[in-house]
């Protein structure tokens, strides 16, 4: 297990400063690289100390964004159009990828990481609630109706 400083909120592990026990691939593959953690030693966490006031703005900013762009979204109805069978189902399916084109053809950029689809892809003609999670703390159901192409 590696101990170490978290330089973000992440969901479900902790806030901000944190010192959280986590698993040694999880810190060395994934917080550690992406500068999402620290290794927690005498050095890193008076290092942390000195840089907290600079990384809490950086992190109310984040949060601001993800407000803004939630702000864009709620209000939003993406409509996709597929390619559907006689009887009304769909040749396919619509995946996170097919939802970030839309939306950034409807000038809301996404990425795919922020699109939660808990049941898997979607598989039927109508309309459906995505969950969109642009940040730990900022969540936003996105609507989705999905039409037969002309």
């Amino acid at each position: 297990m590696a101990q170490v400083i978290l330089l973000e909120r992440i969901y479900s592990l902790g806030d901000l400063g944190e010192q959280v026990l986590v698993s040694n691939g999880y810190a060395r593959n994934y917080l550690i690289p992406y500068g999402k953690a620290v290794p927690a030693n005498k050095d890193t966490i008076a290092q942390f100390e000195a840089k907290r006031a600079e990384l809490e703005k950086m992190a109310q900013e984040k949060l601001a964004a993800a407000q803004a762009r939630a702000d864009a979204l709620s209000g939003l109805v993406l409509t996709i159009p597929v390619k559907v069978a006689e009887e009304g189902r769909l040749y396919g399916s619509v995946n996170s990828q097919d939802i970030v084109r839309a939306a950034n053809d409807a000038g809301c950029p996404l990425e795919k990481s922020e699109i939660r689809l808990s049941e898997g892809s979607l598989r039927e003609v109508g309309e459906h609630e995505v969950t969109i999670q642009l940040h730990s703390d900022v969540i936003v159901n996105l609507k989705v109706n999905i039409v037969a192409e002309a």
